[in-house]
Formats: structure tokens, sequence, C-alpha cells
């Protein structure tokens, strides 16, 4: 299952009709240690760009921000007890919650691995 990404430093895996989202790599390093993660609602619908999540860290609090629109299915209730797991794993377990697509062409419009790296390059 690869994975896209936004401007916005969030990343999603779509399996199905349903995309998990967490925060990048390169997010957690530009907020650093993270202390708090606020999970949005089940059963909430969420636009695409629309803020569904806050992570906050020592240094800020950030908006996560959904990279489609659809409804929220799933949270990682994990990150509630431990949100100093986004930064060790932002990309991998520390996911934040998983989305049913409204429209899976939005996908279209993010970028892959390698675009993202490039877009990451230039900041």
């Amino acid at each position: 299952m690869s994975k896209l990404f936004t401007k916005d430093h969030e990343w999603l895996a779509v399996d199905g009709d349903v995309a998990t989202v967490g925060i990048t790599a390169y997010a957690q390093s530009q907020l650093g240690d993270v202390v708090y993660v606020e999970l949005p609602e089940l059963g909430r619908r969420v636009s695409k760009g629309g803020e569904a999540a806050v992570v906050e860290s020592v240094k800020a609090a950030s908006d996560v921000f959904s990279p489609v629109t659809g409804e929220i299915v799933e949270v990682n209730a994990a990150l509630s007890d431990a949100p100093q797991s986004v930064n060790e794993d932002p990309e991998g377990g520390a996911w934040f919650f998983k989305i049913r697509l409204a429209d899976k062409g939005e996908t279209a419009e993010l970028m892959d691995k390698a675009a993202y790296d490039a877009f990451v390059a230039t900041l």
C-alpha cells in the first residue's frame, strides 16, 4: 500500500475506500516532541483540507488537515495515552485516523513519495 502526501505534511495510505491518515516525519521534525494529540470524533464528516485533528508539541500546536473528504471511521486511541509515539513512528504506527473516502478521485491531486521528497527539499 503506497502512501500519498500533501503540502501540509499529512500522509495517507488508501486501502479500498478507507484511507489511514497521519503526519509525515518532516512535520514531526518541525514540531519537535509531541506531547498531546486531539483526535476527531467517530462519524464526523470532514472536507478535503478541513481541520480534522490537532497535534501539540513543546514548540507549537498545529492542525492536522484531512487530505480527502469523507467520514471518520476509526481513530488511533493509543495516541491519547502515548502521544510521544508520533515522535518515534509518525509514518507508521502513530497514524491519527481512518477516513472513508467520499470521492477516490481526490487522491489524484496528492503527491507520491518522490514528489513529496522533492517538495520538502525546497523548504
